[in-house]
């Protein structure tokens, strides 16, 4: 079987009164992500780590920031086009494993919730992402929660279609 490992980063710097977007879902906050769509780190992440795991690319390459279609553009419906993009080149999500860094809010309690929302845009079983959150140690602009990031990494894998022609 074929696979192959790709690698996601994505930050946004946050402000006051912005709704806070992580992995399709609305998280109760006093501060929320800035950014051309609605600046999920989580999904822009996850999008970068399955691209860049089977060579087509970047998020920006794809969903430029230049392109006025993407200005608030829910990062759900991005995420299901990188999904058709993999799966056109026959390729399925064996797993993902993120991490969110921020000071605030806290995740965990809503990290069940997170993985349904990717679970369900992915058509990937929840057992196979794993979502995870840190703080920065009160360092830099993510400890100063002048900001926030994420890390993904990804396992995709070839799958062999009957051929219908």
């Amino acid at each position: 079987m074929h696979h192959r490992i790709g690698f996601g980063f994505d930050v946004h710097r946050v402000e006051e009164g912005r709704p806070f977007w992580i992995g399709g879902i609305e998280i109760p906050h006093s501060h929320g992500a800035v950014g051309h769509s609605d600046a999920d780190v989580l999904i822009h992440a996850i999008c970068d780590a399955l691209l860049g795991a089977a060579n087509l690319g970047d998020i920006g390459f794809h969903f430029s920031d230049k392109d006025p279609q993407y200005k608030g553009i829910d990062s759900k419906l991005l995420l299901k086009d990188v999904m058709l993009l993999l799966r056109e080149k026959s390729y399925e999500v064996g797993n993902i494993d993120a991490t969110i860094v921020l000071e605030m809010p806290k995740i965990n309690p809503h990290a069940e919730a997170i993985k349904a929302s990717l679970s369900e845009v992915m058509a990937v079983a929840g057992d196979d992402i794993s979502i995870k959150a840190t703080t920065n140690e009160r360092m830099g602009f993510v400890g100063r929660e002048e900001g926030v990031a994420c890390y993904a990494v990804c396992l995709i894998y070839k799958v062999e279609r009957a051929d219908n022609s």
